[in-house]
């Protein structure tokens, strides 16, 4: 059964970090693009970062870049969120999704949830004093 599975949320104070890992079963990641999305009661979903079947490259929204570090691990099959100088705006539930490494993506559109076929449950990640 393919599935994705989110962990590594949780409660931190504003200055804070966090680790989220993503998880995959029944199939193997590091043959798929690899995105992070979030969202926060009343906004839309939001896209975090992105990781490069193809060659690793990687890509971040401005409102985190220099603040959170995508990663993959392929003997493990999961692919990590390193979340650092966290603010309260960051709190949301945050997802990993997958895109086929053939489906080519540039610039912001490796952050377009639509371009992303399979979905995890999300974990929650709040941010606050």
């Amino acid at each position: 059964q393919v599935q994705l599975v989110e962990s590594g949320g949780g409660l931190v104070q504003p200055g804070g970090s966090l680790r989220l890992s993503c998880a995959a079963s029944g199939f193997t990641l590091q043959y798929y693009h690899i995105g992070w999305f979030r969202q926060a009661p009343g906004k839309e979903r939001e896209g975090v970062s992105c990781i490069s079947s193809s060659d690793g490259s990687t890509y971040y929204a401005d409102s985190v870049k220099g603040r959170f570090t995508i990663s993959r691990d392929n003997a493990k099959n999961t692919v990590y969120l390193q979340m650092n100088s966290l603010k309260p705006d960051d709190t949301a539930v945050y997802y990993c999704a997958t895109a086929p490494r053939l489906r080519s993506m540039y610039g912001s559109s490796r952050l377009v949830a639509d371009n992303y076929d399979h979905w995890g449950q999300g974990t929650q990640v709040t941010v606050s004093s």
